[in-house]
């Protein structure tokens, strides 16, 4: 007989082989954290966003000088985390999200205005760069809850 909401369809979980209906959930390890492969596509994809901004970097002939002095300039944002975990992990995301560079990079490409455009690059090398180690966005659990995984002592090997 049909579930009232429609039929209910049965798959075997790949671990245990109990059967969970396709509407039920299962609880693991990483709640809220990739894993495997798309963990590691994700870190590659940080690592390609990274090379793209500093290849169009130069070729907007950016000064290196500024890049090196402004690279670290998003992880201002860990200040937030002085008024604690929830406000700490909405500067950090803010600062790390790759919406507001790429606003900015649109706005240096319509005024025009170089400055703008060398700060989006510099902004999104930087988130970049910590999607390839490891660092995503924070969840206000606490700094070391990424959507890429624990970080810091904490973490366990990833799969």
């Amino acid at each position: 007989m049909a579930a009232p909401d429609g039929p209910r369809r049965v798959v075997k979980t790949p671990t245990t082989g109990d059967s969970l209906a396709m509407t039920d959930t299962i609880k693991t390890p990483a709640t809220g954290a990739v894993t495997g492969g798309v963990r590691t596509l994700l870190r590659l994809e940080g690592a390609a966003l990274a090379v793209a901004c500093m290849v169009f970097y130069s070729y907007f002939e950016g000064s290196w000088w500024m890049f090196a002095i402004l690279l670290l300039a998003p992880d201002v944002s860990f200040a937030g985390y002085l008024a604690g975990p929830r406000a700490g992990a909405a500067s950090y995301n803010i600062a790390h999200a790759a919406i507001l560079p790429m606003l900015l990079g649109i706005v240096g490409m319509i005024v025009p205005s170089a400055l703008a455009m060398h700060l989006s690059l510099i902004w999104c090398a930087h988130i970049g760069i910590d999607r390839a180690l490891g660092y995503g966005l924070k969840y206000d659990a606490g700094f070391g809850f990424t959507h890429l995984g624990r970080i810091g002592k904490d973490a366990r090997p990833s799969s």
